[in-house]
């Protein structure tokens, strides 16, 4: 009995630095920024308690919801771009010529800090000298578009960076799952006849299921509260048209000053992400009953 409480003991005393560093990064501050939602702040002055009032108006407030159906687009892009970033780590993971060259490759937008990837993309959607316009003029467009200031375009001309930038992250957990496959599965497949197409689909994909269900979770709640790369680039503009929640919220606490405003989105967002986790798990687990 002794030993079994000296053991608890030696497991909290292991357990506790690690705990109160969580509590005091991630819980502490969630519960603060619930509180200043409450109330009326500009940052600097007094703090003035309005109760609900902020949360009411957030719900009413038209650029929030157009902010948040930006976000939840980006987040459907992200999910789908995971099929692509699936394929190509298939492929990877096969045995094919330059496979470890491709795999660097498509690792170095990881390795590179989100403002030198919004400076590339700037320099290459530069509506005269940019690369992409360039190329559409020489095969005979005249009036190729301005990526970044028509309101149209300019969301979807931002998505494409940002799926690129995370693009290797993603292959190289495929790849590293696929890679965890007992080859004498595959082996044995083949000797029975199975076509590449179909190793992938009745073995390879349904063995590495857990990893996809983890990876479209990262993507979508990412996607969500995404901010650096659309900050960098357009700074939600052109008039709102790329504005996303975190940069909604970034505007209205440290450019509008109204820190209390800003808290409420923030504890909104992080509202959305928890159940946007909990539809996902809840509908993957669903899948995964219905599959057994």
């Amino acid at each position: 009995m002794e030993k079994v409480l000296s053991d608890k003991r030696i497991i909290t005393l292991y357990v506790l630095p690690g705990l109160l560093l969580i509590i005091g990064l991630i819980y502490v501050p969630i519960i603060q920024t619930a509180y200043y939602g409450l109330m009326k702040w500009d940052g600097i002055g007094a703090k003035e308690f309005i109760g609900l009032e902020n949360y009411k108006a957030l719900i009413k407030d038209d650029m929030f919801w157009k902010t948040a159906y930006h976000s939840f687009l980006l987040a459907v892009f992200s999910a789908l771009s995971l099929i692509i970033y699936l394929l190509i780590s298939i492929v990877l993971a096969g045995k094919i010529k330059g496979a470890d060259f491709f795999r660097k490759i498509y690792l170095i937008p990881m390795l590179l800090a989100s403002v030198a990837i919004a400076q590339l993309w700037l320099k290459i959607y530069h509506p005269t000298n940019g690369i992409l316009n360039t190329l559409l003029g020489s095969f005979g467009v005249d009036n190729p578009p301005s990526w970044l200031a028509d309101p149209k375009i300019v969301l979807y001309a931002i998505f494409i960076p940002i799926l690129w930038q995370y693009a290797g992250f993603y292959i190289l957990i495929y790849y590293a799952a696929l890679k965890n496959i007992p080859e004498s599965l595959i082996e044995a497949a083949r000797i029975d006849g199975a076509t590449a197409w179909q190793i992938a689909l009745k073995i390879k994909i349904p063995l590495i299921m857990n990893v996809i269900k983890v990876t479209i979770v990262l993507a979508v709640v990412g996607s969500l509260k995404y901010f650096d790369l659309i900050y960098v680039m357009t700074d939600g503009g052109p008039n709102g048209a790329s504005e996303v929640m975190a940069s909604y919220m970034y505007h209205k606490a440290f450019r509008g000053f109204d820190f209390g405003y800003g808290s409420a989105i923030g504890f909104f967002l992080l509202v959305i992400c928890l159940v946007v986790t909990w539809l996902i798990r809840k509908l993957t687990a669903a899948k995964e009953e219905i599959t057994y």
